[in-house]
């Protein structure tokens, strides 16, 4: 290896590390605007959007601690600060990425990030309207006759986070799946075969995530039945794709 070609990857990965950090600092300038906006314009909206399943049912929401109120307030607005910047923080991204792809990868990156995005938006707004009242009113009616439940503010706000967002997470399973074909990982044979395992799975999971009555757990099963069997039908485009090629 000659000094020059050295030199020439030293350039290189000091011009990636550059242009990494300017998509970072970028990114975080982004979402520290928005946190400022929304904290001292929008704050009140959001806290109230956030409590509305639990005010509507008229369940006493308290804090305990001094600064419960506070810090749910920062964690709320900061939440939707990265959700008002992500237009930003994905057109970084892909600024950064698109110089080493290949036409064709472009447009199937584009794509996939596009809908990537979209089924993870719908996955937390289905899981919020949907599942997620739900559950508050299981775990309210748990408590019925046992004890006077409280609810602190601040564990409130950490239970919602932890409980939405797995299931956005959960609707990238069709593009996850269409990668994993892409890769070779995974055929669709393979998927199709499992199907029984993995319906009994996800029967598991909507049992347990669910209040224990069948309309709830069908309305949580259902959707994730549809996506594997979507997941499995771009499988097999993919299958067919490398067969004819």
């Amino acid at each position: 290896m000659t000094q020059e070609t050295t030199t020439e990857k030293k350039q290189s990965i000091i011009s990636h590390i550059t242009a990494l950090r300017r998509v970072l600092l970028i990114s975080v300038v982004a979402v520290l605007v928005a946190f400022v906006v929304l904290f001292y314009v929008f704050c009140e909206p959001l806290v109230t959007f956030i409590l509305r399943p639990v005010t509507l049912r008229g369940i006493p929401v308290v804090a305990t601690a001094v600064s419960d109120a506070l810090v749910m307030k920062f964690k709320v607005c900061l939440v939707g600060a990265v959700v008002v910047a992500m237009p930003v923080i994905i057109w970084q991204i892909w600024s950064f990425v698109r110089p080493a792809l290949y036409p064709h990868e472009k447009r199937v990156f584009k794509l996939l990030f596009f809908i990537a995005l979209l089924l993870f938006i719908t996955g937390i707004v289905f899981c919020y309207l949907v599942i997620f009242p739900l559950t508050v009113d299981l775990f309210w009616e748990a408590a019925e006759g046992v004890a006077e439940s409280l609810w602190n503010v601040k564990e409130y706000f950490n239970f919602v986070l932890t409980f939405v967002l797995p299931f956005g997470v959960m609707f990238e399973m069709p593009v996850v799946m269409y990668m994993m074909a892409r890769k070779g990982w995974l055929t669709y044979e393979s998927a199709a075969k499992s199907r029984k395992y993995v319906i009994l799975g996800l029967s598991v999971v909507a049992a347990i995530l669910t209040p224990p009555d069948v309309v709830s757990q069908l309305m949580l099963l259902l959707p994730m039945v549809a996506l594997y069997e979507i997941s499995l039908q771009l499988m097999r485009i993919v299958a067919k794709a490398k067969a004819d090629k």
